[in-house]
């Protein structure tokens, strides 16, 4: 009996203890600030408060030493979410990072690590690339005509470069970055695109062939890279992107009629590129040629920002004929349109769209003019047909249908060319002719 009544005593203390505990707690967690959430959530600090000292901790498996960190303002982060990763003492919050003392980590180590990377792939590339742009000095009853820049793409020591660089020269003298020289002769020349190739005997030992690399896929903002020969200066090198693509640049050639022919594709670019400059690379960020680098607009004659390139895959294609033959025949239609024009003129031909290219003139005996093509004339501006595609490939503009031609016929080859006459769809088959 007597033992019964100490027993229930003390369970009746016990009892005691541990409810004031708890409700102590309670209590604190109602009154101190922070002390709710640590309770309610262990895996959770408090929150900061600014102006206060804390600690903030990632509650890892393994103890983390932590500093006592000052909270402003402007650096207080809600929640701070626990992780199992602290690197180099930065402390990660969700998608924010906050070094130790406390000073937002924003992006100045990310950015300066990809400034280095940016700068080793730069280095790179002019290491890699720069043996095989040559310096040509086209030359006349031996006087210096000019001088520009060209580059290697095989190792049977053919170089691509401009037409202009060696029109009307009569010797060609080819300096390689090492000082070696040597002459080269003139293997094949179209005007149009302004492309040439010449053949050197000898290439210096360590001259690599130059990869050629894909204009088509070319994005609006990448970074390229012009390596040349600016005003004389050998090897010199010049950072920029890709300003536009899908540009025509005229021919130099001059038509009997008036006009001229006009390059699809051309690559415009702020890379900074001056006289010396043509017939060089321009390289992509692998190191591969994706244009040579051919005019710049400018009313000074020095760089103004606005440069163009021609596209390396309409080279490529070029290429077999220029070195086996000497020249590049193109695919012709037989028409003249126009493109690009705005409302005052689409009313004049009578469209109902400012898209797609309006025949405004046919060969007599053409393609175009055999295949049943209506033209606009004197008399009737709105009797001509509007191109809207080639092969079911849209035409939007006159640019869109030459580079589809330039990258995808031949002559001899058949074409489907839909037209919209009267309102209404039309399609027209034609077989393309040799360009005269």
């Amino acid at each position: 009996m007597s033992q019964n009544s100490n027993s229930s005593k003390l369970v009746t203390v016990v009892l005691g203890a541990l409810l004031f505990s708890l409700i102590g707690v309670f209590l604190g967690a109602i009154f101190v600030p922070g002390l709710s959430q640590r309770f309610l959530d262990p895996m959770r600090s408090a929150t900061a408060v600014p102006g206060e000292v804390t600690e903030i901790q990632v509650l890892n498996d393994v103890p983390t030493e932590v500093a006592p960190v000052e909270i402003t303002e402007a650096e207080v982060v809600e929640p701070i979410v626990s992780s199992n990763e602290a690197d180099n003492g930065v402390i990660q919050s969700g998608d924010i990072e906050a070094d130790v003392d406390g000073t937002p980590a924003i992006s100045a180590l990310n950015s300066a690590r990809s400034t280095d990377q940016l700068q080793d792939t730069l280095v790179g590339i002019y290491q890699e690339v720069n043996p095989s742009v040559v310096h040509i000095f086209a030359l006349a009853q031996n006087l210096a005509l000019g001088s520009g820049t060209g580059f290697v793409i095989d190792d049977e020591g053919h170089i691509l470069t401009n037409n202009h660089v060696i029109a009307n020269a009569e010797e060609l003298e080819i300096k390689f970055p090492g000082g070696f020289r040597t002459n080269a002769t003139v293997i094949g020349t179209d005007q149009d695109a302004d492309v040439a190739v010449i053949k050197v005997d000898r290439l210096p030992e360590g001259t690599r062939p130059l990869t050629l690399g894909n204009s088509t896929d070319l994005q609006v903002g990448e970074f390229v890279v012009a390596i040349g020969n600016p005003f004389g200066q050998d090897s010199s090198m010049s950072l920029g992107i890709v300003s536009a693509v899908g540009r025509g640049l005229p021919s130099d050639r001059q038509l009997p009629g008036g006009g001229s022919y006009q390059l699809p594709d051309a690559i415009q670019i702020d890379a900074p590129i001056n006289p010396g400059n043509s017939g060089g690379p321009l390289l992509n960020m692998d190191g591969e040629v994706v244009g040579i680098n051919a005019r710049i607009f400018s009313e000074t004659g020095a760089n103004s920002g606005v440069g163009f390139s021609i596209p390396i895959d309409i080279v490529e294609r070029m290429l077999p004929s220029l070195i086996a033959e000497g020249s590049y025949t193109y695919p012709f239609v037989g028409v003249s349109v126009s493109s690009d024009f705005g409302l005052d003129q689409a009313q004049f031909y009578g469209l109902d769209r400012t898209t797609g290219a309006y025949v405004t003139g046919l060969v007599e005996g053409g393609p175009a003019a055999e295949a049943g093509f209506r033209s606009a004339t004197n008399e009737d501006a709105t009797a001509g047909d509007l191109i809207v595609a080639i092969n079911d490939i849209p035409v939007n503009t006159f640019e869109d249908m030459i580079s589809y031609l330039y990258l995808n016929t031949s002559p001899g080859d058949s074409i489907t060319v839909t037209v919209l006459r009267d309102g209404e769809p039309v399609d027209l088959t034609l077989t393309l002719a040799e360009r005269p």
